[in-house]
């Protein structure tokens, strides 16, 4: 299993309540998985988000399908205002 940092940003730091914390997971799904349980605020806001893995853009992919290699940093970034 994985151990890294997980970084919010704008919306997803309001209702993650911190600005980072530690996890353990192994895929980017797994680890939506454990930051969402028992938080419901923060289960609506990621659903709009991007998500970085050590500065590279997940797109598309399948959350499941995303490994993470251990030390990761794992960026929340929803939908910024403005342009």
């Amino acid at each position: 299993m994985a151990t890294g940092k997980i970084r919010y940003w704008a919306a997803a730091k309001e209702a993650a309540g911190v600005a980072e914390e530690t996890y353990e997971a192994v895929t980017l799904g797994e680890l939506m998985t454990k930051i969402t349980q028992n938080r419901a605020d923060l289960a609506h806001v990621v659903r709009r988000c991007s998500f970085l893995v050590d500065g590279s853009p997940v797109g598309k992919r399948p959350h499941d399908d995303v490994v993470l290699g251990d030390g990761a940093t794992v960026e929340v970034l929803p939908p910024f205002a403005g342009g």
